[in-house]
């Protein structure tokens, strides 16, 4: 399927750097770089949206099995229990329809045990962020960029 534009981020004035600074910033907040691809992971599949893994990145070692398990992170046992939090409120926040509370207390509260305001900042962002890049590229049917 080919893309019905050119992304978004491209097309509008100034709208890729702010959004890049974004990243940047989640990234310096203390959540570890893991976590974060693991959320990423997550939620585009939640989303439909499939990320290719480059052959450098298993080369490197960076990749773990978890990844290929991320689907299944409350059934396999190889997440810890602050990686479970954030995968949990990775999908509740994704989730947001058809649900009075789509985000409830104990969902937030367990993630807020693992992660300072700051921390738990940035994974609501890191959250909103991935959405956000999936709904531009799942709707202008984007070619999946590697994943990194």
């Amino acid at each position: 399927m080919s893309p019905r534009m050119t992304n978004p981020s491209l097309v509008v004035p100034d709208a890729l750097q702010p959004l890049l600074d974004l990243s940047d910033a989640i990234n310096k907040a203390g959540v570890p770089q893991r976590t974060l691809d693991l959320v990423r992971l997550r939620i585009s599949q939640i989303n439909g949206r499939v990320y290719t893994f480059p052959d450098d990145l298993w080369k490197s070692g960076d990749a773990d099995g978890r990844l290929l398990l991320v689907a299944d992170w409350r059934e396999a046992p190889d997440f810890d229990a602050a990686e479970r939090a954030a995968l949990a409120l990775a999908e509740a926040a994704s989730r947001l329809d058809g649900r009075e509370d789509p985000v409830p207390d104990e969902i937030w509260d367990e993630a807020a045990r693992h992660y300072d305001e700051k921390a738990l900042g940035a994974l609501v962002m890191q959250i909103g962020l991935v959405n956000l890049w999936n709904c531009v590229n799942v709707s202008t049917r984007q070619a999946p960029a590697d994943w990194r």
